[in-house]
């Protein structure tokens, strides 16, 4: 007979995991996934309302298992006052998510999609502080926290276009429609940089028994346009976009215990996007 498994090294329950960006679609889906399995979710992002009453699909979550708090990432201070009502509520946390980031969709403003050359310096800045800035912040003020009880794991969440460019032939309808479209580059840069201040935050805590992977990440589903999806799902050897929830499990992977040696690392969930 073979005995049975002495601890669930996929466990998460009891975890106290921070969610930045935890009502956008992704965010959403990470902090349910997490609460689904036991864990107590905290989610930090400027969208929550005043009253900080979870709706939608918190709706029915008690507040047990999920607090809100309006928290503006790219604001220390922000972020302090934020993590001391953690601290209060539930203790320090266990894992940190950085899921808060700007893009520019496709169906942004021209000057936001123009030509490299005309990229707007406004857009760059504002794109570089949430995206970098912020989970720089982040880690600083949580995960020096964890760092000083020596246990935690912080996920970066990163894109295929932090690994390589992007492919600007996928917006060739967009031009030929008469349009001066480019995916910009300011995403790009964010992310990249992202990876290599994981590296970089992983081997600084590992004494510390921080753990800290990013997780990159192809395109969701999102009911983009028609065009957009063609051209988008011909470079992707699966063929389609990812579903919202197809990265939970990645999530809860990093987050447990069945990833207790994997630091430094990036898992790349993209349909195969990069292997072409």
């Amino acid at each position: 007979m073979i005995p049975p498994l002495a601890h669930d090294v996929f466990d998460v329950e009891k975890k106290i995991v921070i969610v930045t960006g935890g009502l956008g679609q992704l965010g959403q889906q990470f902090s349910l996934a997490l609460i689904q399995r036991g864990a107590r979710v905290v989610i930090f992002d400027r969208g929550v309302d005043q009253d900080h009453k979870p709706g939608g699909l918190f709706a029915n979550v008690s507040d047990d298992q999920l607090l809100l708090l309006r928290v503006d990432v790219t604001e220390r201070k922000s972020l302090e006052t934020a993590l001391a009502q953690v601290n209060s509520k539930w203790g320090v946390p266990n894992g940190l998510i950085n899921a808060a980031a700007l893009d520019s969709p496709p169906n942004a403003p021209a000057e936001e999609n123009g030509p490299f050359e005309n990229y707007p310096e406004k857009s760059w800045d504002q794109v570089l502080n949430v995206n970098l800035k912020g989970v720089f912040l982040c880690c600083q003020v949580v995960g020096a926290q964890m760092a000083s009880m020596r246990q935690g794991s912080i996920i970066n969440i990163g894109s295929t276009y932090g690994m390589v460019s992007p492919d600007q032939r996928i917006y060739e309808y967009r031009r030929s429609g008469g349009e001066a479209y480019h995916k910009p580059v300011a995403y790009s840069a964010s992310k990249s940089g992202l990876l290599n201040l994981s590296r970089y935050l992983a081997t600084y805590w590992a004494q510390r028994n921080v753990r800290v992977n990013m997780i990159t990440l192809g395109g969701v589903f999102n009911k983009q346009d028609q065009e957009f999806l063609t051209a988008y799902c011909s470079r992707v050897p699966m063929g389609r976009m990812a579903r919202e929830d197809e990265y939970n499990g990645a999530i809860v992977f990093v987050l447990s215990d069945a990833s207790a040696y994997m630091t430094g690392s990036n898992l790349i969930i993209d349909g195969g996007w990069t292997a072409w």
